[in-house]
């Protein structure tokens, strides 16, 4: 009987240190973290804002992780293609999203066949900068700020047009928000990318564009375009005296934005490492001075903040999308 009891108490020691073992054993596994390198999805071509942050805030990344996170540039369908590839890899923490306005907002809501629900299958990560846009025209156009271009709109209905990088894009919903909001009409013109577009606009076949302000701001600098606005809600840093269109419509905001996705389903301990991963990167001074030198302003958002902000931005655009009957295949 003696032996008997000892034979139960030494199983039951086995078993509850089998079961310390398992616990041990899967903290262990989710402290390591990653233990091999990181892909991260730009859902773009090389050389754009959105590329352009990935590689800055991935190398920093690479040195707190311990592991290389890599860029990997899936471009294609306005961002689909590499969206769609993250929101079908494994939940493991080990494929994340460069997401966008354009991945998240606009493209499930232009979309006739949508390849993923935005808020569904992705696990929101962080929100990492915003990128002001801006407003600019040709200088011969005789206006000098917002106020004065809406005069000239009104005076002549549809006789101005504006240039964009492509139809649906955040740079011509820009746009149709300022006819919106305005009470004014321009004809839109869509081009093959921003490059095309601005080489029109300087050009004076187009005398308005909404673009990055990053890849406006040289042509701003030179004098070859000039910016009536930004579409921020404050002032960019590196413009600090060109005013913003709220201070003349206000309650106007548009933006670019960059956050990181991971696959719905990955576990919580993936996604707090890689939100620390990023908000240390991003608190880093080097980082800064680069954002800030294209007047990008650093959010550094928790998981749920950046859920709320997709909720929030697809809310926004959807009646925009309404009114300008943008439906794209």
């Amino acid at each position: 009987m003696a032996l008997s009891f000892w034979k139960r108490r030494t199983a039951l020691g086995l078993a509850l240190m089998a079961t310390s073992a398992l616990v041990l054993g899967g903290e262990a596994r989710a402290q390591e973290f990653p233990d091999r390198p990181v892909t991260l999805v730009v859902p773009f071509a090389a050389g754009g804002s959105t590329d352009v942050v990935a590689r800055i805030i991935g190398q920093k990344m690479s040195d707190d992780l311990g592991q290389q996170v890599v860029v990997e540039n899936v471009a294609g369908a306005g961002g689909n293609l590499g969206a769609d590839r993250v929101a079908r890899a494994e939940p493991d923490g080990y494929t994340i999203l460069m997401g966008t306005v354009a991945t998240h907002a606009l493209n499930p809501l232009i979309l006739k066949t949508k390849p993923y629900d935005p808020e569904k299958d992705f696990a929101p990560v962080s929100l990492l900068v915003l990128v002001p846009n801006v407003l600019v025209v040709n200088p011969q156009l005789p206006a000098k700020d917002v106020a004065e271009l809406l005069a000239l709109l009104k005076a002549a209905p549809d006789q101005y047009s504006y240039a964009s990088s492509g139809n649906g894009t955040p740079l011509h919903l820009s746009g149709e928000l300022f006819k919106k909001m305005a009470g004014v009409s321009m004809q839109h013109v869509p081009y093959k990318g921003s490059g095309p577009a601005l080489n029109d606009v300087i050009g004076n076949q187009v005398p308005i564009m909404f673009d990055n302000l990053p890849s406006s701001s040289g042509h701003i600098k030179s004098g070859t375009l000039k910016a009536l606005a930004v579409t921020t809600k404050e002032r960019a840093p590196s413009f600090p005296d060109v005013p913003t269109i709220a201070e003349t419509i206000p309650g106007y905001e548009t933006y670019t934005w960059n956050a990181l996705f991971a696959p719905a389903g990955t576990p919580k301990e993936a996604i707090d490492r890689l939100n620390a991963s990023a908000k240390k990167a991003l608190a880093d001074p080097e980082v800064a001075e680069k954002m800030n030198g294209f007047s990008a302003t650093i959010v550094a958002s928790t998981p749920e903040e950046l859920a709320t902000h997709v909720t929030a931005e697809l809310a926004k655009w959807g009646p925009v999308v309404k009114d300008a009957n943008v439906q794209l295949d």
